[in-house]
């Protein structure tokens, strides 16, 4: 959801109108809000000037953005970028009411940004995390919360293990029926949940639990590439090949900080 917070192919950010704190009455075209302003002010097509915060990469203020316990869920591009092509395209494309893949989208470069931003400012830092850079070497000061960054195939080896993780992370408290939804109230809890988002999450919401997967599929990359032609196309695949490698550089990244299990 990184995507949604920060300006998309790395555009200047401004802080949202509706998050800053505007003047009342006379000369309500000024926006006060929090830090300093880098330069960087917009007005169209805002009613009225927007500032931004300094390396703030986006549109949502520190101090809100404080107020928010951060865990970072990442899944590699292999994985995600076909499975967020297919949603586009017929017959799912009825269903999800997307249209059109745009490889801007993926999301991962605004992750990045948006996880190493939060670390300059000590709102995460690496306590668990097996990466050598961090807080601590860059002089930042930890407030206290540690990096949760999950990768999903981790997820799918070890489900347990990594729930139980998340919960200690985050503070909450682990159940193992946590791992469990095969009721009736859990599934229409889901369903109900997830209504807004048609056809993005089929597959969870026709399971009922989450169990270590059994076999885990190994592909080259000239297997990928057939599977994704034989699906979509030459052309298709080759759109998912290049958006695939232009990304895995940002999640490797991030895989850096992930738990380890």
């Amino acid at each position: 959801m990184a995507y949604y917070l920060v300006p998309p192919d790395a555009k200047p950010p401004s802080i949202a109108p509706s998050l800053g704190r505007v003047k009342r009455g006379v000369g309500t075209s000024e926006a006060a809000v929090n830090g300093a302003p880098n330069g960087t002010t917009f007005q169209a097509p805002y009613p009225y000037n927007t500032d931004a915060e300094p390396n703030n990469p986006t549109v949502i203020p520190q101090d809100t953005l404080g107020k928010f316990h951060f865990a970072f869920l990442i899944r590699h591009p292999r994985s995600s970028i076909p499975s967020y092509y297919r949603c586009c395209q017929p017959p799912l494309d009825k269903v999800t009411g997307w249209y059109t893949f745009q490889p801007n989208e993926a999301g991962y470069d605004e992750l990045r940004r948006l996880f190493d931003y939060l670390r300059s400012i000590g709102q995460v830092a690496p306590a668990s995390s097996q990466a050598s850079t961090g807080a601590a070497a860059t002089g930042n000061v930890s407030r206290g919360v540690e990096v949760c960054v999950l990768d999903a195939d981790d997820l799918l080896d070890h489900p347990a293990e990594v729930v139980e993780a998340f919960c200690k992370s985050v503070g909450i408290e682990y159940t193992p029926d946590m791992l469990d939804w095969s009721t009736e109230a859990d599934q229409q809890q889901a369903r109900e949940a997830f209504s807004k988002w048609n056809g993005w999450h089929d597959d969870a919401l026709n399971s009922q639990d989450l169990k270590p997967r059994q076999h885990k599929k190994v592909k080259s990359v000239e297997d990928e590439n057939m599977e994704w032609v034989e699906k979509y196309g030459e052309d298709a695949a080759k759109v998912i090949r290049e958006t695939v490698d232009k990304n895995v550089e940002d999640y490797e990244y991030l895989k850096g900080f992930a738990m380890k299990f």
